[in-house]
């Protein structure tokens, strides 16, 4: 069994804590999972740190009592954290770094240093920078190269997608899991754990676009040959939705939220005429009737709103034709029925609802395989690779130092210790010294 990891996912309407690690099949096993009403986070960023703080800990402790309802006991302490909102940009940048003067072979440190070097970007005041992804690499006049460990020359350079958010933005979050007693083992943006959760290597391959539809935001993360392409944030969500229907069909903001999820619709075309919902009375006002098509009518403005704004950002990425594998969408809003139909109509490209299924074993919560969930069990997947790549780095370093203990004559343990150890005893024998000090 792997190392347990912890993905916590503070959303605009929720958060969630998954405890999951990766069984013997290599599948994702999700041991228990907790999550609260997020009260503090407007449109993926957190403004309020104490109700933050408040919602964190109470789906921790959620957390916990499932992993004791299902007889596991762990300490909950390190969290791999997600972040998203409207202040998150992305950029394109080309570095380079000089390998010698003379032709080498370019190791996993040269990599690392040019990777380290294009952290240093100069950003504008009050922006970080949250991600460095490598594109396509090149070593001299070689280019179009995924990976160039183990080739020579003198220079390596990549193109970079670099992601942003805003400082004051980043800090409240460590802030929020610092005064829940957790520690953050990393950050990351949630649209790309959310495509580890739902897309298959062979949809990065061809080309996709994920949309992430939460309740503040809708997330947009663009592949084309397995490598992360374009980075967009859409400042409309599910809560939005809700609040048009609120608004359109005149009723209270709880009832708009249960006629989206019980009755909603994205297509108005697939309802029919007659078909009525009847609100109860509440408080004293009399009851209301609201017709099915004229709710998904409210619904459909919207989410083409914001499946406009996704072709955009598929246009701006210059793939328009060349996502072959189309759209996938997941988080909360893409469990409204027809959705997917319309998103095929607006961006003439096939669209499908994603699932984490596929990643996901045995589970001791059958509620996670739902798209809600998919942000979170995605920084479960991303803590498990950041975990595997650290060990496998390490485990190659402990080879390596193994060897040159062995063969080094200037070690100080191993061959090269054993001869000196001789070689000094023959000293102090000839010497005629004591050896009891030796």
């Amino acid at each position: 069994m792997s190392s347990v990891i912890i993905g916590l996912d503070i959303g605009t309407t929720k958060v969630c804590a998954i405890v999951g690690r990766r069984n013997e099949g290599g599948k994702i096993e999700v041991l228990g999972m907790g999550k609260a009403e997020s009260l503090g986070v407007i449109r993926g960023e957190v403004r309020n740190i104490e109700k933050t703080v408040k919602a964190i800990n109470e789906a921790i402790e959620k957390a916990r009592q499932s992993l004791l309802k299902n007889e596991i006991k762990l300490v909950l302490h390190s969290v791999h954290v997600g972040i998203a909102g409207q202040h998150i940009k992305s950029l394109q940048h080309r570095n380079s770094i000089s390998l010698g003067t003379e032709a080498v072979e370019v190791s996993r440190e040269d990599v690392k240093r040019l990777i380290a070097d294009t952290n240093k970007l100069a950003l504008s005041p009050g922006d970080k920078i949250i991600h460095v992804l490598p594109q396509e690499y090149a070593v001299d006049d070689w280019g179009d190269v995924l990976d160039p460990i183990g080739m020579s020359g003198v220079r390596l350079s990549s193109n970079f997608h670099i992601i942003t958010g805003n400082v004051d933005a980043i800090t409240n979050i460590y802030k929020s899991v610092d005064r829940s007693g957790l520690e953050v083992a990393d950050l990351i943006l949630e649209p790309l754990s959310s495509a580890e959760a739902v897309l298959t290597p062979e949809e990065m391959e061809a080309g996709v676009c994920l949309v992430d539809i939460g309740g503040g935001t809708t997330d947009v993360a663009i592949f084309k040959n397995g490598i992360i392409r374009h980075t967009a944030v859409i400042p409309f969500g599910g809560n939005i939705i809700t609040k048009d229907v609120e608004e359109g069909c005149n009723v209270l903001k709880n009832q708009a939220e249960a006629l989206k999820v019980k009755f909603g619709s994205a297509l108005a075309e697939e309802n029919k005429e007659n078909e009525i919902v009847c609100i109860p009375s509440f408080h004293g006002r009399p009851p209301k009737e609201v017709a099915v098509k004229n709710l998904a009518m409210v619904i459909q403005a919207r989410v083409e709103e914001i499946f406009e704004s996704v072709l955009y950002e598929i246009k701006s990425s210059r793939l328009e034709r060349k996502l072959n594998a189309g759209v996938v969408i997941t988080g909360g809003g893409s469990q409204l029925k027809h959705i997917d139909k319309l998103a095929e109509y607006v961006t003439s490209l096939d669209a499908r609802i994603g699932y984490a299924n596929e990643h996901i074993g045995k589970t001791f919560v059958e509620e996670i395989k739902s798209p809600i969930y998919a942000t979170g069990v995605g920084l479960v997947i991303k803590g498990l690779l950041a975990e595997e790549e650290r060990l496998a780095i390490s485990n190659s370093k402990d080879e390596t130092g193994r060897k040159k203990m062995d063969t080094d004559e200037e070690g100080k343990t191993g061959v090269g210790f054993l001869k000196r150890l001789v070689e000094k005893g023959k000293n102090w024998l000839n010497d005629d010294k004591d050896l009891s000090d030796f």
